[in-house]
């Protein structure tokens, strides 16, 4: 008995096995393959760093042939640009939260907590951050961490502005620069521990910037 208009319908809804995939599952799939291969890529730099990386210790970390990944990325630095430019806007995301307007008013040991954990916890949970953007050497990269770096100096001169309004623009700059050298010093050394260690000098970092700002707080007038 020949089939129903509904019954064609459901055929063309329900595709007979081995037909090629939609669109849309083309594309969902290749989203997830990027995804695995940034996720290889990223423990391959942490591991040995960008320079000794290489596509093919890629492949292996994500579990597939070379000439797949050459399907998506043409060489190692398309990949660490991909990732590099996704890690950059989660860092601005990032420093949004921790310089939020609340927490600039608060007494300057809250004040470090709210911008300093955040901070440590990105680099922590993403540790081929530090990894690309101090030793990787691409250019797009470079340039666009050179412009977060910028940006994060501007957000630190408008929190020590409100401590010391008295202070000259370059005394705010020479502060926060002193301020960024010394937390990046003190990321090294809380990246390479963990656990009580890392805590540690967590701590430490805390109570060096403490001492360091709290003249400026103490002699600053009320906000």
């Amino acid at each position: 008995m020949p089939g129903t208009p509904k019954d064609k319908a459901a055929q063309k809804a329900d595709p007979a096995e081995g037909a090629p995939p939609s669109p849309r599952r083309r594309q969902a799939r290749g989203e997830r393959r990027i995804s695995q291969l940034l996720a290889a890529a990223a423990g391959v730099f942490c591991r040995t760093g960008y320079a000794a990386a290489s596509t093919n210790a890629i492949a292996r970390e994500a579990g597939v042939s070379p000439g797949t990944l050459y399907q998506f990325f043409p060489n190692k630095e398309a990949i660490a640009v991909e990732l590099g430019g996704q890690l950059l806007q989660r860092a601005h995301e990032m420093h949004g939260q921790a310089f939020l307007p609340e927490n600039l008013h608060r007494p300057l040991p809250e004040l470090l907590d709210a911008v300093l954990d955040p901070v440590i916890a990105f680099n922590c949970e993403n540790p081929a951050f530090w990894a690309l953007m101090h030793g990787s050497g691409v250019p797009g990269i470079t340039q666009e961490h050179e412009e977060l770096h910028s940006s994060l100096l501007t957000r630190v001169e408008g929190v020590l502005r409100g401590f010391a309004p008295e202070a000259t623009p370059a005394e705010l700059t020479h502060t926060s620069n002193m301020i960024l050298g010394i937390f990046k010093a003190s990321l090294d050394l809380i990246l390479a521990h963990e656990g009580a260690e890392r805590a540690a000098y967590t701590a430490e970092l805390k109570t060096v910037l403490l001492r360091y700002l709290e003249p400026m707080a103490t002699t600053a007038p009320p906000r």
